[in-house]
């Protein structure tokens, strides 16, 4: 007999269309923030820019829709643990790219469902059945194909060991940050949480620029629409559907679904950078979009 708190079809269809958005949005990051760096800003500097803009948006739209208000206490733990756990590992992600290329850092970061899948094992939260184990099993199959062969991932011949451990330790920060988001956002709207988040995160890359005394606003008009587009693109509006995907789905659909994005980036590679698409990496997408397709497959009961 099923479970009367089984997500309905609806719910993991919508949920899975707002995580696909999220990463086309995420999926541009690494390329855009690496076009930012490009012209002689600082990491921190671009960061700084990117989330104090984007809460400055959050909070607009927050303050124009009038939301419930949240509790003192909830509002810090989203800014001190939504916002400042999202600085540490989106810090941690970008600052890869000194070591290795946009594209590896992609596809090493998404060895991170199997991070969330630990995390909730271990927390009691959710089990692996056999579907979502499977699904994980062409995720990763699909990134090892991509990752493993030289030619599936530019550059990843002699690959930086510091590039690397970043890579990898993001992706086991992701995979403690998922669920953790999922409990501190459950009682309240997206948008809110979003917008205290975007303050976190700006108030540590701020303190960190400033400090590092490579804060600037003197910047090409190239530059603040390199700017604006991560701001927009790449963290408001994506950072918004990976919430209502995430409410919907739960953190380890999330985590599969979201495996699409190392696909999108090496898309996005060829269309911004003109770096080939090869044949390992269209196998390795390939196998992550089956892997999507099998977690919106109705089953008969539930494990």
């Amino acid at each position: 007999m099923n479970s009367p708190t089984r997500p309905d079809a609806g719910a993991l269809g919508a949920g899975t269309f707002y995580t696909l958005l999220a990463a086309a949005g995420f999926a541009a990051v690494s390329i855009l923030t690496s076009l930012a760096t490009a012209t002689g800003l600082s990491l921190a500097t671009v960061l700084a820019w990117r989330y104090t803009l984007s809460a400055v948006v959050l909070v607009g739209w927050v303050g124009a829709r009038q939301y419930k208000r949240i509790r003192p206490n909830e509002m810090l733990r989203l800014v001190a643990l939504g916002g400042g756990g999202q600085a540490l590992l989106v810090f941690v992600a970008l600052s890869a790219l000194a070591y290795i290329p946009a594209a590896t850092l992609a596809f090493l970061f998404y060895t991170y469902p199997a991070w969330v899948a630990l995390v909730q094992a271990v927390r009691g939260a959710e089990r692996l059945d056999g579907r979502r184990a499977l699904a994980l099993a062409l995720s990763f199959a699909g990134i090892g194909v991509m990752v493993g062969l030289p030619a599936a991932s530019p550059g990843s011949a002699g690959l930086d060991w510091r590039g690397v451990a970043l890579a990898l330790g993001a992706a086991a920060i992701y995979g403690a940050y998922i669920p953790m988001m999922r409990v501190l956002a459950k009682d309240h709207p997206v948008a809110p949480v979003s917008a205290y988040g975007k303050i976190g995160s700006a108030l540590c890359f701020l303190v960190l620029a400033v400090s590092d005394r490579s804060f600037t606003y003197q910047m090409e008009p190239r530059t603040w629409l390199v700017i604006a587009a991560l701001t927009l693109f790449s963290t408001v509006l994506p950072g918004v559907f990976f919430l209502m995907g995430l409410v919907r789905l739960g953190p380890v659909r999330t985590a599969i679904v979201s495996t699409v994005e190392p696909f999108l980036t090496a898309l996005l590679g060829v269309l911004v950078l003109s770096q080939a698409l090869t044949l390992p990496t269209v196998l390795g997408g390939t196998l992550i979009i089956a892997a999507v397709v099998l977690l919106q497959v109705k089953r008969d009961r539930v494990a």
